[in-house]
């Protein structure tokens, strides 16, 4: 009951997450391809960078745990449940850094909020 409501820690990282929606079945493991739906969020502004929820967005697909995308999100997203929706708070360390990602509006030193939803694993 209160995984729903409290941040969970991450070992070796600063990301933290809460399960939003139980999933079940497989599971994500390094090295898998896996397709999400994502949107990302400035916490300091609120603004949303990103969302493939958007017109005209496709779900994102990417290989797990190996470094193709931010370390809290390739990190955060290990062990999730086909189905499952998760909130990650990704600290800027463990994102875009201290340059940050201007281009989509994340400011230097950022942290993201990212809803993360599985919906394949191959």
């Amino acid at each position: 009951f209160f995984s729903f409501f409290v941040m969970q820690s991450i070992p070796g990282l600063k990301t933290t997450y809460r399960i939003i929606k139980e999933g079940s079945g497989a599971t994500v493991s390094k090295s898998n391809t896996v397709t999400v739906h994502a949107t990302g969020v400035v916490k300091e502004t609120g603004k949303t960078f990103w969302s493939t929820k958007d017109a005209g967005q496709q779900p994102f697909t990417y290989q797990a745990g190996v470094g193709g995308v931010i370390t809290g999100w390739d990190q955060g997203c290990l062990g999730m449940k086909l189905g499952e929706e998760r909130e990650l708070l990704i600290p800027a360390a463990e994102g875009y850094g201290s340059g940050g990602f201007p281009a989509w509006g994340i400011p230097p030193g950022g942290t993201l909020n990212f809803t993360i939803e599985v919906l394949k694993i191959q």
